[in-house]
């Protein structure tokens, strides 16, 4: 038998039974989606540091402010765009052993994702992503445009955003390995760093050059300061929310118009996607590059 604690304790969508589930949204009808990605960080980091960035700062928020945790999305958005100079630069011709997929499969289905979360009668949701890049500016643009159709309120952001002018966000540096120390210190392993050297390894696979500086206690305190910010955000968030009532789902054919609407505007010049071209004034991606492919590509309406 389960005590109050327990119950307390329990904010993961996949682990509520459903009276626990409605209790919680009833208390607090706002759901967190942690977005992630697997991709190098080093060879002293585990791939999916940007997942359990995501995932520990909305299971710490849920469980002192409120709401219910999704499941993880650990597929995102990189390779595209601004990305393959990035990866060309950090990366090189190694495998980087990344979980990422094209934007127009991601993007529409968060938008499908944004759909669950509507028709389960959550009133807020909070998007904390931990991986950053040019595709924020895309699925703010979707969110919002989500919003302007539902009246459900969205906040999207990443840990970077909750601490900006506080701590600076990096790519495997001193700031994420900081946080990995503290967040999963078995999945950081300086020692690893010998394999940089090493033929066949894959070099430095896109660790930052400060990484060595990275230690648990600043790990902690950029936690702490992430944690403190979102947690306000969700406040505000709840003081705007009221769990949903006599509230029609949304059908297929609904939100597909949806996603009709958010290419076009993209197409007819009215907002751009951020993610599907290089940044202007950025180096080209050289001819022979494996990411040359990537660095321009078109969104498409129907898979």
């Amino acid at each position: 038998m389960s005590n109050d604690s327990e119950t307390v304790s329990k904010v993961l969508w996949a682990e509520l039974f459903p009276a626990e589930l409605i209790k919680r949204q009833q208390q607090c009808p706002i759901v967190y989606m942690p977005l992630g990605l697997c991709e190098p960080h080093g060879q002293i980091s585990a791939f999916g540091l940007d997942t359990f960035k995501a995932e520990y700062l909305c299971t710490r928020v849920a469980r002192q402010v409120g709401g219910i945790v999704a499941p993880s999305m650990n597929y995102h958005v990189h390779e595209s765009g601004p990305s393959a100079k990035f990866l060309e630069a950090n990366v090189g011709e190694h495998n980087p052993y990344m979980s990422s997929v094209p934007p127009y499969v991601f993007y529409h289905f968060f938008l499908y994702q944004l759909r669950s979360f509507y028709n389960a009668g959550f009133q807020s949701a909070v998007i904390l992503s931990g991986h950053g890049g040019a595709h924020v500016h895309d699925l703010r643009k979707i969110s919002r445009m989500f919003q302007e159709q539902t009246g459900m309120n969205i906040w999207y952001g990443t840990d970077f955003d909750l601490v900006e002018g506080t701590y600076t966000g990096d790519h495997a540096g001193k700031y994420e390995i900081s946080m990995l120390m503290h967040i999963r210190p078995d999945l950081i392993d300086p020692s690893k760093k010998a394999l940089e050297e090493l033929d066949g390894a894959g070099g430095r696979l896109a660790a930052a050059l400060d990484a060595d500086e990275a230690t648990r206690a600043y790990g902690e305190l950029i936690c702490d300061a992430c944690e403190l910010a979102l947690s306000r955000i969700v406040t505000e968030l709840g003081l705007q929310s009221e769990p949903a009532t006599n509230r029609l789902p949304l059908s297929y054919g609904v939100v597909e118009g949806l996603w009709s609407q958010i290419v076009s505007s993209a197409e007819s010049g009215t907002e751009h996607w951020a993610a599907l071209q290089p940044r202007e004034g950025q180096a080209p991606v050289s001819e022979q590059s494996r990411w040359k492919p990537y660095e321009y590509i078109r969104m498409q309406t129907n898979l």
